[in-house]
């Protein structure tokens, strides 16, 4: 059966643009274009949607307040389509902590060069959304981990994703505490998307979150966000490790890629770093995981039950990549109790 899918914009040149790439998939069935949010929910409960492209800035009713109550009353699988701007970004990370699957730039309008690969792109994300596992806000646990027993400016923390991955790194570093060691993130995002998201992710953690900037040093405490369109490597200086940006071509289909960073830690970290792959669609990350575990990193992989897009991590098991698997909620305290067992001299 081919997916049902319903766009929803206020600009008709924009309908009229994501219309015609969803008809020109075939597994894709358009089964509407609305206009706005009034005419959207009653296409939602007539032709009952498998997933739905949603513009965030509406008129009368705006996407986030639609996807807010949609994902109450019918929930659906939904990618956004935002601007690439500070407010476009801060309302789709929004939008992502309300449910929606993933989201895409608007089109750029009059550009014929690119056009081809971004229906390429809007396609294989709808698809992975019609597949997905509808997220749900993160919920208020405890940790056991007020403080680490062991501390040291030695041990490193990798953490890759995709699709699915802002809500999750946020559900996994929210629960470090403050000395935890230092931590290097690579969420598959556009420039300026990562600015916005390090400062939300700096407001909620106890460590403090900042888009990477070349040339620092690592330190306990800290996690450093790879900026959109740069890849991010750790290297090391003396008794110290510092971060440097690559502004060389996609590898694994991204840049920011995962695999990039881990084949980092891998060469100048080894069995000092402990790899984590979260959820994700594709397989970037996997090859690199797979390396740090060669070279005597401890690595975990979410599991496909609590994973939004059970990708990037199931390629990595099927590998052998993964020292342990676990379900999202588990892996904050697992990497700290992992970190502890290694500070104290033995080996999980």
């Amino acid at each position: 059966m081919p997916i049902k899918v319903l766009v929803v914009d206020d600009s008709a040149l924009i309908r009229q643009i994501l219309s015609e790439i969803v008809m020109q998939a075939p597994e894709l069935l358009l089964v509407g274009a609305a206009p706005d949010a009034y005419v959207a929910k009653r296409m939602v409960q007539e032709f009952r949607p498998d997933v739905i492209t949603l513009d965030i800035e509406m008129p009368k009713v705006d996407g986030l307040r639609f996807l807010e109550v949609m994902m109450k009353a019918m929930p659906t699988p939904v990618v956004m389509i935002s601007t690439l701007t500070e407010r476009g970004a801060d309302a789709t990370l929004r939008a992502l902590e309300l449910g929606a699957v993933d989201f895409i730039a608007k089109p750029k309008l009059g550009v014929a060069q690119g056009m081809a690969e971004y229906a390429a792109i809007i396609i294989e994300k709808i698809k992975a959304a019609a597949h997905s596992k509808l997220g749900h806000p993160t919920e208020t646990r405890g940790t056991k981990h007020a403080s680490m027993r062991y501390t040291g400016t030695e041990k490193l923390i990798g953490i890759g994703a995709s699709t699915g991955g802002t809500e999750a790194i946020k559900d996994v570093i929210m629960h470090f505490p403050r000395n935890a060691p230092a931590t290097v993130i690579s969420q598959h995002m556009p420039p300026g998307f990562t600015t916005t998201y390090a400062k939300r992710l700096d407001s909620l953690c106890e460590i403090t979150v900042r888009e990477a900037k070349g040339g620092e040093r690592l330190l306990p405490g800290f996690a450093y966000l790879a900026p959109g369109n740069k890849h991010l490597k750790v290297e090391r200086s003396g008794a110290d490790y510092r971060l440097t940006l690559d502004d060389g071509p996609k590898v694994s289909g991204h840049k920011p890629s995962v695999d990039v960073m881990f084949d980092s830690l891998a060469e100048h970290a080894g069995g000092n770093a402990v790899g984590v792959l979260l959820t994700g669609m594709g397989r970037d990350g996997a090859k690199g995981l797979k390396n740090m575990h060669t070279k005597g990193s401890i690595t975990f992989c979410q599991d496909e039950k609590t994973s939004v897009v059970y990708g990037m991590p199931k390629v990595a098991v099927e590998m052998k990549a993964a020292s342990f698997i676990k379900p999202l909620e588990e892996i904050s305290d697992a990497i700290l109790d992992t970190l502890e067992a290694l500070g104290a001299g033995s080996r999980l």
